[in-house]
């Protein structure tokens, strides 16, 4: 069939190819001009966007081309300690395990995000002297569901939960808080729209870990990003403003997340992110976790003629994290 015959509606096929001008993001796609009808308009070709489900073959990450960690990375990680457990049923349906973790890095309490009842904390499940079972039950140490009148936290696994071989990586995403994104409806930033996505992609797996880390503003807390929200509103963009702010473009950290990976008993994950260099930071200086896909997050706003965050706000902060490649 010739391409004449084809509705005027459908769109041609069309390979990826690296955009030249944003060679450093892997992420950012243009059509590829083989086999395209010059004289078609490059109105009507759509980019390229995240599917309703985790890609069957997601950009990968080959071992010999992972990124050097740089000196900054520490040689040892923290220490970390899953204190609580508690199942979260979600308005989506989905139930998640919310894990709360203290450090010895700093007095926050960071949390796992863990879809689906199988990835367990090794800090959480192990014995603490003179505590009962009860305890253990308390503070989320059980194996399988907890119902009224259960009286151990060690009995058999109940409805079918019992460990299976897996075929995949676990889904991962290192997400820092966005008070502003999140919760106060925020269209500067898309940190909202990317912690839905994220769960969207592991509820459709039942399985995945979203690392929330307590570095509101690229690090330098909420009270200094706001002031960098007025510096913006001034003219700067999001780098710049922090700077002006005596501080550094990105304070962020990621041992900790790798340090609570490890204590969920995760060494080969894929990593949800737009930035590739985020993938030395997840493994740590001496690589103590594998980062074997890279799963690239579209904001809606570009895959979709409709929906997502749509602001010029948005678009100067997306072009920011474009350029500095702090996706």
């Amino acid at each position: 069939m010739s391409s004449s015959e084809f509705p005027s509606f459908l769109s041609p096929r069309l390979s990826p190819q690296i955009d030249s001008d944003n060679a450093d993001d892997a992420s950012v796609l243009k059509p590829s001009p083989i086999n395209l009808d010059r004289t078609l308009p490059p109105t009507i070709i759509s980019p390229s966007f995240t599917p309703d489900t985790v890609p069957s073959t997601p950009v990968p990450i080959p071992v010999i081309s992972t990124p050097q960690p740089s000196d900054g990375l520490p040689d040892v990680l923290p220490e970390v300690e899953c204190v609580v457990r508690a199942r979260i049923p979600t308005t989506s349906g989905t139930e998640i395990f919310l894990h709360l973790y203290k450090n010895n890095m700093d007095d926050k309490e960071h949390l796992a995000i863990v879809f689906g009842n199988t990835i367990r904390s090794k800090s959480l499940d192990r014995a603490r002297e003179g505590e009962t079972e009860m305890d253990r039950m308390i503070r989320g140490a059980y194996v399988g569901r907890l119902y009224p009148g259960r009286q151990t936290s060690r009995e058999d696994q109940k409805n079918g939960e019992e460990d299976t071989a897996k075929d995949t990586a676990t889904l991962v995403r290192i997400h820092s808080e966005c008070y502003t994104g999140e919760t106060a409806w925020s269209a500067r930033c898309d940190c909202g729209e990317q912690l839905d996505e994220a769960a969207r992609l592991m509820s459709k797996e039942n399985e995945g870990i979203v690392v929330y880390l307590r570095q509101e503003g690229r690090g330098i807390g909420l009270r200094e990003k706001l002031k960098a929200y007025n510096l913006q509103d001034l003219g700067a963009d999001t780098v710049t403003a922090n700077i002006l702010l005596r501080h550094p473009a990105d304070a962020r950290s990621y041992s900790l997340a790798t340090a609570i990976l490890l204590d969920l008993d995760q060494t080969e994950i894929r990593l949800l992110t737009n930035n590739p260099d985020k993938i030395a930071a997840v493994e740590g200086k001496h690589r103590e976790i594998k980062v074997r896909e890279r799963v690239p997050m579209v904001p809606i706003a570009w895959r979709m003629n409709s929906g997502g965050i749509r602001s010029k706000e948005v678009e100067g902060y997306l072009k920011t994290k474009v350029r500095t490649a702090c996706l």
